[in-house]
């Protein structure tokens, strides 16, 4: 953590020394969202609706169900609130080694997460008023028109993609240059979406690479999906907008705001099946709360699933073997897909022109992102660009390959945040990656669309202090390594651009340990490689599915209410019944509004 604290002090050293009076007025913007927390102890009272979790779906809820003011609404949310460190984007690396993370991994892995640490890859979650968009890069992509449709066409009416693109616009406060008057986004919406004010020169590059190679520049969120963009990030001018910031800056009579509270059960009538409150922790103590109305899960993924399986709604073998009362018998964990790509990609160039952590510590670096929250701070994690394209085995119009292009590598930090926060080991690191410490370079993380390769999630035990076991499965359908290696080919493609070669870009050519045996660049070594250095996207879906009656599989319908349960809904990315192409967190916004109009329906 050597460099996060440096990079505070110094902070803190230009605060206290002064620079100037508009100094110091600036940095005062950057403080934690001011929402009001904890306005009564909640124990033994009683409210109308109960939100668990404050991520990207539950901070929305939380917002759009208390417009109602006859309405009395609870959020309880495990974590605390934002810091002002956390609206730098370029921090993000470092949030993941914190208490604002839960700290998830995956189980070790037979045939990936090689080169990790016991074979386990991270998949970070937000522990924190916000979720996971307090600590993930931002970036802003909705899906292609067709995911949604074939959400509607599994029977799940209501969510074609003409029937969410209103939400998806709902959301959304856009304010991206060039794209004015779309009928395709939403401008006063909570949600900032924007491009990032800085662009390194590689940036830019990857645009003119994509154009040299036949590809259009596109808004990837509007029309058409195939081709280049700058991202389009979750950010005000330079900070982070998280779901915090854009939905829970309220301060409503009938809002109560509870943080460090952990729920651990959801309460239901034994003989009714009909909800009425929840059990939760905060400061060591055990308490309870009561609704009349609905208790709605948006704890995420991982733990909306694991919440169920507790309270006795879950595949009844499992709970049984556990000891846990089965109220419910549904496929809770099943159906856990992730975006998984490839971290390994690197290209060195021979000029200044990338994101070193030497960069960064320079104190005009900071003075720029302070005052004009703008310059090399502002970049999400070096995060500044990508493609989205089909490759050979694309079986539809949609792309079936991300190219996430970054200004920076694994290297780039000199070891940390990233090396640590990926559990990437030492002699990987050591070997392929510290030979390159402040060198110029860049990367492309080529990601894979519509994994084939299925996992499960399931309780370690009916300890709600436990972590569940997350087994992925990662990689167990050859397809999707397939993929990712076209993915590669197609970024090597890029590198040899006009564009990319005026800086001398060359491919970092170190063997990974592991894959020595193959020849350097060929096939079988970049499937070991793949293997080795896949990159989580912290996109997990999927595991409380949404689908008809008809569906064995489904645990809620259409309008999110959990099978055989009275007054319990789940809004989160654990209701995808597919995974959606590109980055989810837009997706989790527009299940939030969609849920909030459907509860308003239902008891108005």
């Amino acid at each position: 953590m050597s460099h996060f604290i440096k990079i505070c002090l110094l902070i803190s050293t230009l605060a206290s020394l002064g620079e100037s009076q508009s100094f110091l007025d600036a940095i005062k913007t950057y403080g934690p969202p001011p929402v009001v927390l904890n306005r009564i102890d909640p124990n033994n009272n009683k409210y109308d609706f109960i939100v668990v979790g404050a991520g990207s779906a539950g901070s929305v809820l939380t917002n759009r169900l208390s417009e109602n003011k006859k309405w009395n609404i609870l959020l309880l949310e495990a974590g605390g609130p934002e810091t002002l460190l956390h609206q730098i984007p370029i921090l993000v690396g470092f949030f993941q080694l914190t208490n604002f993370n839960w700290g998830y991994k995956v189980e070790p892995q037979a045939n990936a997460c090689l080169g990790m640490i016991n074979r386990q890859c991270s998949w970070p979650r937000g522990k924190a008023l916000g979720g996971t968009s307090t600590l993930n890069y931002m970036i802003h992509t909705r899906g292609n028109k067709l995911d949604y449709d074939i959400w509607a066409a599994l029977g799940n009416e209501g969510w074609s993609y003409k029937d969410i693109l209103h939400y998806y616009k709902k959301s959304e406060r856009f304010d991206v240059p060039g794209i004015k008057n779309s009928t395709y986004h939403g401008y006063k919406g909570n949600l900032c979406v924007e491009h990032v004010p800085y662009h390194t020169e590689l940036a830019t590059a990857f645009l003119k690479a994509g154009k040299e190679l036949g590809y259009d520049i596109v808004d990837y969120n509007g029309e058409d999906q195939i081709g280049f963009s700058y991202i389009q990030a979750n950010t005000d001018k330079g900070t982070r907008c998280s779901a915090s910031k854009a939905y829970l800056r309220v301060n409503r009579a009938n809002l109560n705001i509870v943080t460090g509270a952990m729920v651990t059960k959801v309460l239901i009538d034994d003989e009714t099946k009909r909800v009425y409150g929840v059990e939760y922790i905060q400061n060591n103590q055990n308490k309870k709360v009561y609704c009349s109305k609905e208790v709605i899960l948006s704890a995420g993924t991982i733990d909306s699933a694991k919440l169920l399986m507790l309270s006795g709604i879950g595949p009844k073998e499992h709970l049984q073997e556990l000891g846990i009362k089965v109220i419910e018998d549904l496929r809770v964990g099943y159906n856990m897909y992730e975006h998984v790509g490839f971290l390994g990609l690197t290209f060195l160039v021979n000029q200044p022109v990338s994101l070193l952590q030497s960069r960064l510590a320079r104190p005009s670096v900071f003075i720029e992102y302070f005052l004009n929250r703008n310059g090399l701070m502002s970049l999400p994690g070096g995060a500044e660009a990508l493609a989205f394209l089909r490759t050979k085995y694309a079986t539809d119009s949609r792309p079936d390959v991300e190219l996430l292009f970054a200004s920076g590598s694994l290297h780039s930090d000199g070891g940390l945040p990233l090396k640590k926060a990926l559990r990437i080991t030492d002699e990987l690191y050591n070997t392929v990656y510290k030979p390159i410490e402040n060198q110029d370079g860049w990367s492309i993380w080529p990601i894979m669309q519509n994994p084939r390769s299925v996992g499960r999630l399931t309780l370690k035990s009916k300890d709600p202090l436990d972590p569940p076991i997350m087994q992925p499965n990662f990689f167990t359908h050859p397809a999707d390594v397939e993929i990712i290696l076209e993915g590669i080919k197609h970024a090597i493609n890029i590198s040899k651009t006009e564009p990319f070669q005026k800086y001398g870009t060359r491919l970092h050519s170190i063997k990974i340990p592991g894959c020595r045996a193959y020849e350097f660049a060929s096939d079988d070594y970049w499937r070991c490689a793949i293997k080795h250095l896949p990159s989580m996207m912290n996109h997990e879906i999927g595991t409380v599915k949404m689908g008809p009656k008809t569906d064995p599989d489904a645990v809620v319908d259409p309008r999110l209410r959990v099978y055989g349960i009275q007054g319990l809904r789940v809004a989160d990315a654990s209701i995808m019944p597919t995974m959606p192409v590109g980055h989810v967190n837009a997706g989790i916004y527009m299940i939030g509004e969609k849920a909030a109009d459907m509860i308003k329906q239902a008891w108005q």
